[in-house]
């Protein structure tokens, strides 16, 4: 048999034997890169670094310093927990173990629910089998045989998993004497090369994510090449613990979610209305200086509206139970963008009156599942700040670039300076998931490059994670902790102008098809604010939080001038509170610190003598004593300028 053809990132080419590995090759370039090999990377695809090379290649010796390495070596941290739990608890079943972003989970079907107790313990096994040097053993099985041999060992969901994903022939992976599990891997060489891991949380999941099916324990963990990387992120860990927007949300009386309403659903007290209305007023300021016209439409519609659409058969699974009224079926509405599309059609359009901008701060509902509602980050009912934008192919990448700097400046004026991009794809139309012709998405995809190419913005193309009816622009902001959170898109679709036969007059005096753009900057409303609680821990800038200001008499003697001091700063627009409560100052001082009150005007005798006020800063501390004027001036101009330090 003929030497393979080996071809190295340098652009070398080696010819080495049959049944030559990865990690033979890597030894021959450098002892310390084979020590530091994760895994390979074998005609663009991940590869075991024991694994015969079977072809010609083009091989690249993956280490920690490459970002794919993590996934895999994450993904064999699960399979060394599953293998730690079989060797403590022999009876469970297995489910599936996969990497994540932030560590891996795996699922276990087991008669008694695990224990933070027996979390310890399944991660002091854990450690004990790491030590061993235990190989991930990958070895070829016909389907047949693998079900047979599968059934044997009472692993229903395995037996479940190889029916409807394996080939003819497929993969498993052993660890040690009990762990033996249905798995593509790739996977690390041994467990040596594991350095550091922590097990985090036990919670319920649905088998394959549907409450129909049964509820499994997850165990959730995290690994990292190294100590000092996984110190890191569990100190993040603690820091995002304090910053708990459903921690802070109730603290700070913002929001709740009542049992009696029902789940996903968020009820805005007082103080959160005030925060929400800024967020509201700015963005819709915003629209009409950007040249959006803004519209409203309903929450509820015909059935028949959704399956023009196209979401009644795409989306169905997500949008609330039809409701029987007297003329037809009507649906919650899940999006606000057939609403736009309607008002556009309502009348005829010229090329002049092109680009039409239509945007609304919309209330949509989708059906959540119970096990994945999440505070104010994943709920039921929403307001977007949604805006449709119908165009011409000559507008199109202007409009984009537009809506990339309108997401820019969102960013900016909240306070976050950094974020990241993404293009999202399709896959060429070969799993017909996608509508449309191959050349509106080329065109698609062409505008939202050029875009980001205009702009200086990098984007990382994400393949086939494109909507059914077109590609898209996902930017994500880096928190205070160094988070990331999707936030805005900027969504490119040639479908629904098809689906509902839009038109405009062109300038040749013929009918033509308007392209359409869908754009969100918020996201959603509920989701923004919470992110907005968990970056500013609470502590929101003045220009959005609910008080601005707190009045704190010191004695009761000063209550009547304290009253005049809240009109005062009340006539200038400034939201203030007095607190005359009865009680020493410092006590005062303190409440007003815990509800995150960005000033503190403290009165005594002194103060209403003069007509000032002791200025006190809820990070800054005592500012010292100033006019009431002089305090208003201040502060005014602090909300005017909307800062974020």
């Amino acid at each position: 048999m003929s030497d393979i053809q080996v071809k190295l990132p340098d652009g070398s080419v080696q010819a080495v034997p049959p049944e030559t590995t990865p990690l033979d090759i890597a030894r021959k370039i450098s002892p310390r890169l084979a020590d530091a090999a994760i895994v390979a990377k074998v005609n663009s695809r991940l590869y075991d670094l024991k694994r015969p090379l079977e072809t010609d290649a083009n091989l690249q010796i993956l280490t920690p310093k490459d970002p794919e390495a993590l996934e895999v070596y994450r993904h064999s941290t699960a399979h060394l927990c599953a293998a730690a739990v079989l060797e403590l608890f022999p009876e469970t079943k297995l489910g599936i173990g996969p990497p994540i972003d932030t560590g891996f989970y795996y699922d276990f079907d087991r008669p008694e629910p695990f224990t933070p107790e027996d979390l310890e313990k399944i991660e002091a096994k854990m450690w004990e089998l790491q030590a061993k040097n235990l190989t991930y053993e990958r070895q070829l099985i016909p389907k047949s045989e693998g079900l047979e041999k599968y059934r044997k060992m009472n692993e229903p969901m395995k037996v479940e998993l190889i029916q409807e994903r394996a080939d003819d022939i497929f993969s498993e992976y052993t660890l040690g004497p009990h762990f033996i599990d249905f798995c593509r891997g790739p996977h690390i060489p041994d467990t040596s090369k594991i350095k550091a891991f922590k097990l985090l949380s036990i919670a319920g999941a649905y088998w394959k994510g549907d409450e129909k099916n049964k509820q499994l324990q997850r165990i959730y963990g995290t690994a990292w090449f190294t100590k000092k990387e996984l110190d890191e992120y569990l100190h993040k860990l603690e820091e995002a613990k304090k910053r708990d927007h459903r921690k802070l949300g109730q603290e700070l009386d913002l929001f709740s979610i009542q049992e009696l309403a029902g789940p996903g659903l968020i009820f805005f007290h007082p103080k959160g209305g005030i925060v929400r209305k800024q967020l509201e007023d700015w963005m819709r300021e915003a629209y009409l200086k950007r040249g959006y016209s803004l519209v409203y439409t309903p929450h509820v519609m015909r059935r028949e509206l959704w399956k023009t659409s196209g979401h009644a058969g795409f989306y169905s699974e997500n949008m609330f139970t039809p409701m029987e009224l007297d003329d037809a079926e009507y649906q919650l509405k899940p999006m606000n963008c057939p609403g736009h599309v309607l008002i556009y059609r309502d009348r005829q359009h010229s090329y002049r009156d092109l680009p039409v901008r239509l945007g609304e701060l919309g209330t949509v509902y989708r059906y959540e599942r119970s096990g994945t509602m999440h505070g104010l980050f994943r709920v039921r009912g929403f307001t977007q700040d949604d805006a449709h934008i119908f165009c011409t192919p000559e507008q199109i990448e202007d409009e984009i670039v537009k809506c990339l700097d309108f997401a820019a400046e969102t960013l900016k004026t909240f306070g976050f300076n950094e974020y990241k991009a993404e293009i999202s794809t399709w896959d060429g139309g070969a799993s017909g998931k996608y509508e449309g012709k191959a050349a509106d998405w080329e065109l698609a995809e062409g505008s939202l490059r050029k875009a980001c190419d205009k702009l200086g913005i990098h984007a990382t193309v994400i393949p086939d994670e494109a909507a059914f009816y077109g590609p898209k622009i996902d930017v994500k902001l880096v928190d205070a902790i160094g988070r990331l959170w999707q936030l805005s898109t900027v969504q490119f679709d040639s479908l629904l102008p098809r689906r509902f036969e839009l038109e405009y007059i062109a300038e040749d005096g013929k009918k033509h098809r308007p392209l359409m753009v869908h754009r969100a900057l918020f996201g959603s409303v509920e989701r923004f604010f919470g992110i907005l609680i968990e970056h500013y821990a609470g502590a929101f800038p003045v220009w959005l939080a609910p008080v601005q200001a707190a009045v704190l008499p010191i004695t009761d003697k000063q209550a009547a001038y304290a009253r005049e001091v809240e009109e005062k700063l009340k006539a200038a627009g400034v939201r203030v509170a007095v607190d005359d409560r009865s009680e020493k100052v410092n006590l005062k001082i303190r409440d007003a610190q815990l509800q995150k009150v960005p000033y503190m005007l403290v009165v005594g005798g002194r103060e209403a003598d003069a007509g000032q006020v002791a200025v006190r800063h809820r990070k800054r501390g005592d500012l010292g004593p100033t006019s009431v004027e002089e305090f208003i001036r201040a502060v005014t101009a602090e909300i005017a300028a909307k800062l974020t330090d």
